[in-house]
């Protein structure tokens, strides 16, 4: 029994590699050679459209994805054109948006709706969804009507939502079917979904009321009956669900798939994990970059879209910059009389500076992810506040002790060191309650808490140092 299982896999050619291709063509990471990019780059403007197509045909599509990545834009054109069919939809579904936008301008619309069609309604929406409005109604009529119905379907429900990233295409069964009956229905002849891992029981008004796993449905007598197999407790996703809600709770609950519903309860689709982690990995990228103020930070987009991103958050950090700067301005006089104070002072704002964007992005964190809710959140400032006021100590008794040695002026320790103890502990508390109060007013706190923490913490910097050193009579 075990040979003749082994022999039908060695048949099928079950575990044959291409160590051909691995070693021309990928790197140990797994990442395309530079060599190998440049000779099919080569070939493609040589006019040896044949060679390069050798080159590229033994590609996996996500490496043929990432080909056309490392190709220049103004070249990506010709390399598409020379490598023709090779360019198919698994492919446009791994590339990159902005890529992707390049190459789908360069596509005829029947072309577009052929590999629409040939994708998961997913996959199809993230292509058609970026076309301007004219070319999405010429691609949408020139597909078969039953995927167009999917997709037009899929487009009503808004962006980054369940309803956008579900699969039509799923196994729903009736609850009064048996395992044998679930099983001829599956090997029928009719046509199904061909990637599934767990089948949806429903019942007669098409509500989801359990779900069963295949393995289940293989090892279990045909005659048992479908309801007494599947499991009831199950993880609903409704159409209306935020993207990354649903992420949320596929890492949760370690789900594969989840079914779908719409307001009614009506299963509609279904999500799958193969998925999700494009989505965290989108969303743990994007928390990042717009806190920096970078906007999306992709190396394909667009350089003036670029541009406007950033240089609008570098306007806002300029307006925050002055007003710190008019803080300074109140004490000039004391500057004057005792410039060390110009020296030290820019340690005093800059610490503030880190402690509060270690704080916030540990918060940031913790909302994206749920950690941080209504019913931890006192806890959560106490926690923040004693971490502060300990960090805080630490370095103000480090800058404290060292300035009042170095300069033999045991005054100014004691300033500079008080000053480091208040803005860690303004720090500490803006990096929670800024994105906090951002959340309440549903604002997204990765976009907009790295300014106000930033000012807060340079503000009141300044302000504590300089305003203790006047107090002392440091300037006098």
């Amino acid at each position: 029994m075990s040979e003749d299982r082994s022999t039908a896999l060695a048949d099928e050619d079950f575990f044959v590699e291409e160590p051909a291709v691995e070693s021309d063509t990928l790197d140990e990471d797994d990442r395309l050679k530079p060599d190998f990019v440049t000779r099919v780059m080569e070939a493609v403007e040589d006019g040896r459209h044949e060679e390069a197509r050798e080159l590229v045909a033994p590609l996996h599509p996500a490496d043929i994805a990432d080909l056309l990545e490392l190709v220049p834009g103004e070249e990506r054109a010709d390399v598409v054109q020379a490598l023709g069919d090779l360019v198919g939809a698994e492919v446009l579904s791994e590339l990159n948006d902005y890529v992707r936008e390049d190459i789908v301008d360069a596509l005829g619309h029947e072309q577009l709706a052929e590999i629409a069609g040939e994708l998961d309604t997913d996959d199809a929406v993230a292509i058609i969804e970026d076309l301007e409005e004219a070319d999405q109604q010429a691609v949408l009529e020139a597909m078969e009507p039953e995927d167009r119905a999917a997709i037009e379907s899929a487009l009503s429900y808004p962006e980054e939502t369940a309803g956008r990233l579900m699969q039509r295409d799923l196994i729903a069964v009736p609850e009064h079917m048996t395992v044998g009956q679930v099983i001829d229905f599956l090997q029928s002849g009719d046509e199904h979904a061909t990637d599934f891992w767990e089948i949806f029981v429903v019942d007669a008004g098409h509500h989801p009321i359990g779900t069963c796993q295949l393995s289940w449905v293989l090892t279990c007598p045909r005659s048992v009956g479908i309801s007494d197999v599947m499991k009831r407790e199950q993880t609903l996703i409704p159409v209306d669900m935020d993207q990354e809600e649903v992420a949320l709770r596929f890492q949760k609950y370690a789900l594969i798939s989840a079914a779908v519903v719409d307001r009614s309860g009506r299963l509609v689709g279904m999500i799958t994990v193969d998925d999700m982690v494009h989505v965290i990995q989108q969303e743990a990228g994007e928390d990042i970059l717009r806190l920096s103020g970078a906007g999306d930070g992709d190396i394909n987009e667009p350089l003036l879209l670029t541009v406007r991103t950033r240089l609008t958050w570098l306007i806002v950090n300029l307006g925050t910059a002055m007003l710190a700067a008019s803080v300074v301005g109140l004490f000039q006089g004391e500057i004057g009389r005792f410039a060390l104070l110009a020296v030290l002072m820019p340690i005093v704002s800059g610490m503030g500076g880190n402690a509060g964007t270690q704080t916030l992005a540990v918060v940031v964190r913790a909302l994206a992810t749920n950690q941080l809710t209504s019913s931890n959140t006192v806890r959560m400032i106490l926690r923040e506040f004693r971490i502060a006021l300990a960090n805080g100590s630490a370095l103000g008794l480090m800058i404290g002790t060292g300035v009042g040695l170095v300069y033999g002026n045991p005054t100014l320790g004691l300033v500079i060191g008080s000053a480091m103890v208040i803005n860690n502990l303004v720090a500490g508390l803006a990096g929670i309650m800024v994105p906090l109060m951002l959340e309440k007013l549903d604002v997204d706190p990765a976009v907009s808490s790295a300014v106000f923490v930033t000012m807060m913490t340079d503000v009141m910097g300044f302000f504590s140092f300089l305003g203790l050193a006047a107090l002392a009579g440091l300037g006098s």
